[in-house]
């Protein structure tokens, strides 16, 4: 019964010219070509070769027409709309109607940490790992709100047994192992730039994660969208792990997306130079989109306003909230594949490691604001960055650990100055744990008990 299967495999490899691959596999024992053949048979060849042909032959342009979006400033709300749009949000916090997703499928090699991104300790004085950060932001609004938030980690199969593990050591850092579900996201073969699939040492196909676009597909094939209505959530708060200074879950803004009542709500933040690696938001085409930093054409990027601003300013965070309807319905969409180069390790059909020393592979990647045209309508929301988003994408310098840290504690000092602490009293390093405050609330001197020592977190 399997030789048929193995021929038909062949003939595909012929067919796509991936004759390396083949030669292999004719190779190989028994299981191991079984498990070559059946990942050949997953392969989508014309969807993955057509990407990429687009990718290679079509210059970055814009042919829809392009659109500024409007959104809403929570800076320009007066205090008592902020307080029930606040309000709204505790109310679906505490009827359990609100679950959260952190895409954490990440490594940190880049930032010279060995292991998943979520497990790095970033440097502050707690040396809390950003995992446990969440977690515990997480924990107070569960606390306060006295409903558990069900928290979706998403991995990937480079990181799944590592990222649990983590979670299982440190005993869910107070959270319910019953809340924190576990799931990978999905893959697609990596392809050299001369058109050839990649193998492992192993023999197999190398995969490589196909990027956040697939995330609510992954949340269907593993049960999580099943496990969402059987809790009865409404909403899914989205996030990436590598942003130090996320609001999981954040009550503001689930209160703005709930009164506005659009499929999707998201947060942005200024974007006031050029060539920052973060995308931008617009209407394309009439509907709601983002324009991922590599993809902006130059005329736009550059666009500025009389007074001097970035006329394209509202940049992508990825902190998005989605409706769970809007989930399961768009779940299977097919969304287009972004394509970029990458460096990969490879192995020749001897078995043989080869390591470049520049980009050698097409990489194809879904991202999540492809679903945004999706949506009639989407709630943007203005958040200020030096509250909202510390990312950390390299090792030293700008967008580091370092950064973040530093990004951390100034919000924290500039809590403690607004809780009436005395200048004199706020020399050093300061952290505030996620237990004790969400937002630089009960700070103050008489509405805290001790558990506060500056230069700590608890």
């Amino acid at each position: 019964m399997l030789e048929p299967k193995i021929k038909q495999v062949e003939a595909t490899l012929l067919a796509y010219k991936q004759e390396h691959v083949l030669k292999v596999l004719r190779q190989l024992p028994q299981a191991a070509k079984e498990k070559l053949a059946a990942q050949v048979e997953q392969i989508d060849f014309e969807t993955l070769f057509k990407s990429i042909d687009k990718y290679t032959r079509l210059p970055v342009s814009i042919k829809e027409p392009i659109k500024p979006i409007s959104f809403e400033d929570w800076e320009d709300y007066e205090e008592r709309e902020q307080a029930a749009y606040t309000e709204r949000g505790w109310e679906l916090l505490r009827a359990g109607r609100i679950g959260a997703i952190v895409v954490a499928g990440g490594q940190g090699s880049r930032l010279g940490h060995d292991g998943p991104k979520g497990t790095l300790d970033i440097g502050l004085p707690s040396r809390k790992s950003l995992f446990q950060l969440q977690a515990e932001r997480l924990l107070y609004l569960s606390g306060k709100a006295g409903k558990a938030i069900p928290w979706y980690i998403m991995t990937s199969p480079d990181n799944h047994e590592a990222t649990a593990a983590f979670f299982r050591s440190a005993a869910y850092f107070g959270y319910s192992a019953k809340d924190c579900f576990f799931f990978q996201q999905n893959t697609m073969p990596a392809l050299g730039l001369n058109g050839k699939l990649l193998l492992s040492a192993e023999g197999t196909v190398q995969l490589a994660p196909s990027g956040n676009g697939e995330c609510f597909a992954a949340l269907k094939r593993s049960g999580a969208i099943a496990d969402m209505k059987e809790r009865g959530l409404e909403w899914l708060f989205y996030y990436n792990v590598d942003n130090a200074l996320i609001k999981v879950a954040d009550p503001a803004f689930i209160g703005v997306a709930a009164l506005h009542n659009n499929p999707i709500a998201t947060k942005v933040i200024e974007k006031t130079d050029a060539e920052e690696k973060i995308g931008i938001f617009c209407l394309k085409n009439g509907r709601p989109a983002v324009l991922e930093y590599t993809e902006i054409p130059d005329d736009i990027k550059a666009e500025r306003t009389k007074d001097g601003r970035l006329f394209y300013n509202l940049g992508h965070i990825s902190i998005h909230l989605f409706k769970l309807d809007f989930i399961e319905e768009h779940a299977d969409a097919a969304l287009p594949y972004h394509v970029a180069t990458k460096k990969m390790n490879v192995w020749d059909e001897g078995g043989r490691l080869i390591k470049p020393a520049e980009p050698n592979a097409y990489k194809l990647e879904r991202f999540i604001f492809d679903f945004f045209p999706l949506a009639s309508q989407l709630t943007v929301l203005k958040a200020r960055r030096q509250e909202e988003f510390a990312p950390i994408k390299n090792k030293t310098g700008e967008d580091s650990p370092q950064s973040a840290r530093k990004l951390v504690m100034e919000l924290h000092r500039r809590w403690l100055q607004a809780a009436g602490i005395p200048r004199d009293e706020l020399n050093g390093d300061f952290e505030i744990s996620p237990l004790l405050s969400y937002g630089g609330e009960g700070l103050r001197e008489e509405e805290w008990t001790g558990s506060l020592k500056f230069g700590t977190s608890e």
